[in-house]
């Protein structure tokens, strides 16, 4: 019997060599392909966000600071003015491109847009600038254009103004295309005839107590949602799930309902024959009509009726993932059952303060349909002057500034929530 010996033949370093760099592409395909489904899953979002969200807050911030109507509509008289001292009368060059620029102006039918421009900074000076347009091109008695040295008598000689530097420095000022103009008018600043920083005259101050009646109105409705939805939350946090179900849904059916119809129903509940005064008279508490609507009252009520599911949710949500057993611990150990819940369970309900607080406030910040309707001239936020400037003066660099203001606004107290959030979690 023929013994057949087998003999093993070990694979050479080559071969091994080989096989391990086919692993590592193979290897890095897979990656490869599971990043790029990942991206095309995530794609469309994307997308979308950066079309409604990102391009949109872009277009915002550039129209803030956008300043074109001068540069583009006197770009011979701004490089004219370039060296000019801003003192005296520019040099008759000066009025020369004027007048050029300004017949190119009414030939291009630009001339209102500079005039109203112009006016923002001197008032009545759109007459002037519509009158010096119409006026254009500058002939002799002839018929024939006038000579250089005597078209700044001309100018002069249809508007005195023209012999003011007042008017030369302001185009001068505005010559870049880009200027912080809007954004100084938001907060109640100005730049004077030589670039530097002042305030605006007291009549004209009125941004920034639009401002702060904005963040104090929001600030009191956040307050308001957060007293009447903490004990409303630790209410549902009690009960069982099938029974906080169910008191959950009417917390959340005001969703379903239009914040216009909810307003309205409001103005019918507080106007003066409205529900309310006349449960307070049939009561005795009342002998006439409160003033309910057109006041701060009215308006503080309606946005903490729209707000508070935004402060309930965030509240309940923390509320019911706290073990009830650390309240009788507490208690066991002999602690006040007051004390055990102010030094035991609230701390632990802060993250859901804080997160409520935060939307709500933010929510509030934009508020304009609330105010608008049931509130008066003392009561209209910022949204609304948005919306005015918007809609009525169609003033977009100012629109633009405010909103970029408020949005700021709404960043500066993300990001310290933020802050706050890490410190906790961190400790």
């Amino acid at each position: 019997m023929t013994t057949a010996t087998i003999a093993t033949v070990p694979v050479s370093d080559t071969a091994a060599g080989r096989s391990r760099s086919q692993l590592k592409r193979d290897l890095r395909a897979a990656q490869l392909r599971k990043k790029i489904t990942a991206l095309a899953l995530i794609a469309p979002l994307a997308i979308f966000l950066l079309i409604t969200f990102i391009v949109p807050i872009g277009v915002l911030l550039m129209r803030a600071v956008d300043n074109p109507e001068v540069a583009s509509t006197l770009p011979k008289t701004v490089q004219a003015l370039s060296h000019w001292d801003k003192k005296n009368l520019p040099d008759d060059a000066a009025f020369e491109a004027l007048a050029v620029d300004l017949a190119a102006a009414k030939e291009n039918s630009t001339g209102g847009t500079l005039a109203r421009r112009i006016n923002s900074e001197i008032p009545g000076a759109r007459s002037i600038i519509m009158k010096t347009v119409r006026a254009m091109p500058l002939l002799s008695d002839d018929g024939k254009p006038l000579a250089a040295k005597q078209v700044k008598p001309a100018l002069i000689a249809l508007d005195e103004q023209w012999g003011q530097p007042e008017y030369w420095q302001i185009i001068a000022k505005n010559s870049a295309k880009y200027s912080p103009y809007y954004l100084l008018a938001s907060l109640d600043l100005k730049q004077d005839r030589f670039g530097k920083l002042e305030r605006v005259d007291e009549e004209q101050a009125v941004y920034v107590k639009i401002f702060s009646r904005t963040f104090v109105i929001s600030l009191v409705v956040t307050l308001l949602c957060l007293a009447a939805a903490y004990p409303l939350a630790y209410w549902l946090s009690l009960m069982s799930e099938r029974r906080a179900n169910l008191f959950m849904i009417l917390v959340l059916i005001p969703f379903w309902t239009s914040i216009l119809v909810r307003v309205a129903a409001w103005i019918v509940l507080l106007q003066s024959e409205g529900l309310v005064n006349k449960g307070l008279m049939a009561t005795g508490l009342t002998t006439a009509p409160l003033e309910l609507l057109f006041n701060r009252f009215g308006v503080y009520v309606s946005m903490t009726h729209i707000l508070l599911p935004f402060m309930i949710l965030p509240l309940y949500s923390v509320m019911k993932a706290i073990p009830p057993t650390y309240m009788r611990a507490a208690i066991s150990l002999g602690s006040h059952p007051f004390a055990a819940f102010w030094r035991v369970y609230v701390p632990q309900t802060l993250p859901g303060v804080a997160a409520g607080g935060l939307l709500v406030f933010i929510l509030a910040l934009g508020y304009y349909i609330t105010p608008a309707l049931l509130g008066g001239p003392n009561e209209q936020m910022v949204s609304y002057y948005i919306a005015y400037f918007t809609n009525v003066t169609i003033n977009w660099g100012m629109a633009c500034a405010l909103g970029s203001l408020l949005f700021a606004a709404t960043l500066v107290l993300y990001s310290v929530y933020l802050r706050f959030t890490k410190t906790e979690v961190a400790s």
